[in-house]
């Protein structure tokens, strides 16, 4: 199992500059294809914008719309060009969300920004949340400070359902490079943590057959689950972490868990999740 083709959601709002390097890093490991993939709507003009004036505020913003997205396709390809084994542009002005996700059939991977906003403008940006769990594809969530996809040390972030198994599964190229890999699972009650060191030992022992070496962690006290995470990834220097997306769909609108929202809000690491 290898990855192909990475594409790499590019932002109108705000720089690109980490999900570039990590989607150049990404295709210089794999030997991938790389597609930057960008878009943006037109926002509907002021309600008292008389017809005349709407159409011109409409039009100049159709144009500034163009010239974002030319100069985002020059900026990925001066960025990735060199390091990728092809490289391909799409855009469209259209919303990022349901753009991008009908054009996640061409990748392997996405790679996208981490946000910090509850809300992210939905005309000028992808929110990492609505892709995570839409896409049916491994979301590689990228902080506005890395530089690199650190693969040194990896924290899988284990949990015995469907989503994590997916995760780890989707992962195995990366975990395949990785120096070191530890498994975490947190338990939920202090009675749970000999069915956690079962399950973390499974995956280990599944790791191995695929020539992958991990050790594994489950702390004594159960709970905090986002607190406790972030101590072992800090504790091992983790440069990544692989864990399962978690939510639910209220009112057309995905809900995510605690963890998941931590993990695809910025950070010091990368995160790479699956739903």
């Amino acid at each position: 199992m290898n990855y192909k083709t990475v594409m790499v959601s590019l932002a109108l709002d705000r720089p690109n500059d980490a999900c570039l390097a990590v989607a150049g890093d990404l295709a210089e490991r794999f030997g991938a294809q790389v597609i930057g993939i960008a878009a943006s709507d037109l926002r509907p003009p002021l309600y008292f914008a008389d017809g005349g004036h709407a159409q011109k505020l409409l039009d100049e913003e159709a144009a500034a719309t163009r010239k974002r997205l030319s100069e985002l396709e020059a900026e990925f390809r001066a960025s990735v060009e060199k390091r990728a084994k092809s490289v391909e542009w799409r855009s469209a002005q259209t919303l990022p969300v349901p753009y991008i996700l009908q054009q996640a059939r061409r990748a392997d991977l996405l790679v996208v920004g981490a946000r910090s906003e509850s809300i992210v403008d939905p005309c000028a940006a992808a929110d990492p949340g609505d892709l995570v769990m839409q896409a049916g594809r491994p979301l590689i969530v990228v902080p506005p400070a890395v530089e690199w996809f650190d693969v040194r040390s990896v924290l899988v972030a284990w949990k015995d359902v469907r989503e994590a198994r997916r995760a780890v599964f989707e992962a195995l190229p990366i975990l395949a490079r990785a120096r070191d890999v530890t498994i975490a699972e947190i338990p939920e009650q202090d009675a749970r943590r000999a069915d956690a060191l079962l399950h973390v030992a499974d995956v280990a022992s599944w790791l191995l057959g695929h020539g992958i070496v991990a050790s594994t962690v489950v702390p004594e006290s159960a709970g905090r689950v986002t607190e406790q995470l972030g101590r072992i990834a800090a504790d091992i220097g983790a440069g990544a972490v692989i864990a399962g997306a978690y939510g639910h769909s209220r009112f057309s609108e995905w809900i995510l868990g605690g963890v998941t929202r931590q993990l695809i809000e910025p950070s010091g690491r990368c995160s790479l999740l699956s739903h």
